[in-house]
């Protein structure tokens, strides 16, 4: 049973709190989808247009159960049943659930809710079903906040749905750093924005007077770690999401390029590549700048270090062997022990926030590959093959994954794309024009 709780959602001054009748503390039914690597049947849910409660909110109410199903149906892991299928309307977010006409659909989950407005403000309330039990799964829950964080609420319910039939946490309300990208592929002018992880609310952080690549999030989500090239040479950048002010992250490695930036897990040191009489290394810096640490020391590249969720090993990318492998070392420094045994080239490792796997680029036969391997090496498995695929990074609850993609030939565009861990649900991330780089927030406050 999801239990009772109220949270002050920060940033979108959004409120989440259980409806207080007592009939809605009910047991969780057994309503369940396992996510495995088999085929997985996509489960049917139902969810009628949410109720409008005054006047003002009805085009909020439209909005935001669009929104809901469209996140749960682009998982791949549910299918919306159409509302000319409907037997039974819902008119009233009290009144009883008619399970036998949602049963005679076929649908196994119904979504009912309402939205309020007052003063500018919107309060969004749900409940979710497992129509076949005959029971209530989970309690409802409201969300309150400025009518302009209507896409939030709407995100915050679908996680909510997709936590409580999954058993995993939901990953919609989040948001995405990437590269915007525009002009002829020999003169490409780059900007740095963030959006929602569907592709709205796009906000450009940087100008496109100087080349930029590979913004990182920090554990917390305010803010960003990136390469620019605006001295005449790569050099990390820290950039302040919510002010968007920067600052290089270190005066002392000034003369010398410095890329491939990532905040350590606990976000008070960064990690990154510079460049020294012609050989890369991988650094360790306080976020203030201070206190410098080389963790590794080679006369090889190393390079797109990435820690383990609980700061304890790092993994990277080294030519050391003739070849690009991925190796894993323990995050103060130390020996390495390679965990990359295929064919081909391996780079741009990146842990899952759940520790289970590192996901990777491969270069093989003249084709990238975006694929998983476990932390040790084994279990390695290819989810994508194109001309151009790189770059992973993982969405908060460690099941999918989103990428760069290219195209091929002289007018060859990049675009993001998203993957589950099973190789299925490939799709399009919606970008305004050409983008690469994305980088997953973790989920928003």
């Amino acid at each position: 049973m999801l239990t009772r709780r109220s949270l002050l959602l920060a940033g979108s001054a959004l409120a989440a709190a259980p409806l207080l009748p007592a009939r809605l503390r009910a047991q969780t039914g057994p309503l369940r989808l396992e996510i495995t690597e088999g085929v997985i049947e996509p489960l049917p849910f139902a969810i009628p247009s949410f109720i409008a409660r005054s006047g003002g909110a009805a085009d909020a109410a439209a909005d935001i159960t669009r929104v809901i199903a469209a996140d749960l149906r682009g998982t791949g892991l549910f299918r919306q049943i159409p509302e000319t299928a409907y037997i039974s309307t819902v008119t009233s977010f009290d009144a009883p659930v008619q399970y036998a006409d949602w049963q005679a659909i076929n649908a196994q989950a119904l979504i009912v809710g309402e939205v309020e407005e007052s003063g500018g403000r919107l309060v969004v309330r749900f409940r979710l079903f497992d129509v076949f039990s005959g029971q209530p799964l989970g309690e409802g829950l409201q969300f309150v906040g400025p009518r302009e964080g209507w896409r939030r609420m709407a995100h915050q319910v679908a996680d909510q749905v997709y936590q409580r039939i999954t058993g995993e946490g939901g990953y919609f309300d989040t948001r995405v750093a990437f590269v915007h990208e525009e002009g002829p592929k020999n003169a490409r002018l780059k900007r740095i924005a963030i959006m929602d992880y569907d592709g709205a609310n796009v906000q450009f952080l940087t100008d496109s007077r100087s080349l930029v690549l590979a913004p990182r999030f920090s554990p917390t989500g305010d803010r960003i770690i990136y390469t620019s090239y605006e001295s005449g040479q790569p050099r990390v950048y820290v950039m302040d999401v919510a002010t968007v002010t920067r600052r290089p992250l270190e005066a002392i490695s000034a003369g010398n390029m410095t890329f491939s930036p990532r905040f350590t897990p606990d976000g008070g040191s960064v990690v990154f590549s510079m460049e020294q009489g012609g050989n890369s290394d991988i650094y360790r810096v306080g976020v203030d700048g201070g206190g410098r640490t080389q963790l590794t020391n080679a006369p090889s590249i190393e390079t797109a270090p990435s820690f383990s969720p609980d700061g304890s090993e790092m993994a990277f990318e080294s030519d050391r062997t003739g070849v690009q492998q991925i190796y894993v070392m323990p995050s103060g420094g130390g020996e390495a022990r390679r965990i990359s045994q295929g064919t081909g080239r391996y780079g741009t490792p990146v842990w899952s926030p759940r520790g289970d796997y590192i996901a990777f680029t491969k270069q093989e036969a003249g084709r990238f590959h975006i694929g998983v391997m476990r932390t040790n090496g084994s279990e390695e498995r290819l989810l994508t093959a194109s001309f151009l695929d790189e770059g992973p990074t993982w969405a908060p609850n460690g099941r999918v994954l989103m990428f760069t993609r290219e195209t091929a030939g002289a007018d060859g565009a990049p675009a993001v794309y998203s993957v589950d861990i099973s190789g299925r649900n490939l799709q399009r991330v919606a970008t305004p024009g050409m983008a690469s780089d994305p980088a997953w927030s973790p989920r928003l406050p």
